[in-house]
């Protein structure tokens, strides 16, 4: 047994052991997933468009927004949702148009270039799932499980968020 063993923590030691463990591994799982999507693109000989738009594509789907909406939406997990978005409209990807109630305001939507690409990555989250299945990696009990519990820690860093200041 180590010096450090989870017997010598206290209860609040721990837990703040497990929810680093937890937030590292959230970061971990994020990188990782735009790892799979940038290998599947390369796979596939699609070099123009990066994880992190293919993502933003994928999330966008049918929805006409703006760039604010996909930042308070959570359609997008990025610093620079303005260059991403400038990026994939000159490259055809996203349709974008001047908001006629606020012209400062522009709405963006995917062109059927977009559209490719958010089926792509769909295609390989669906593959994704039902590996995960078949492989017994989690059951639909389990997903539900650990999704509930990360809205849960959703709504608690919103409320910090929000309240808190």
């Amino acid at each position: 047994m180590s010096i450090h063993s989870s017997m010598d923590k206290s209860p609040e030691q721990g837990f703040m052991a497990s929810y680093l463990d937890a937030l590292s591994l959230v970061e971990r799982l994020h990188r990782l997933l735009l790892d799979v999507i940038k290998d599947e693109f390369e796979r596939l000989g699609i070099i123009d468009v990066n994880a992190v738009q293919a993502l933003l594509l994928f999330n966008i789907g049918d929805n006409e927004v703006t760039a604010g909406e996909l930042k308070t939406r959570g359609y997008y997990q990025g610093s620079n949702v303005s260059y991403n978005l400038k990026k994939l409209v000159e490259m055809g990807y996203m349709h974008h148009q001047r908001c006629e109630i606020d012209r400062r305001s522009v709405r963006v939507r995917l062109t059927q270039r977009g559209r490719e690409i958010r089926s792509i990555v769909s295609e390989l989250f669906g593959r994704h799932a039902d590996g995960l299945q078949t492989k017994a990696v989690i059951s639909i009990d389990g997903m539900d499980e650990i999704t509930s519990a990360l809205r849960r820690v959703e709504r608690y860093w919103t409320d910090q968020i929000r309240y808190i200041y």
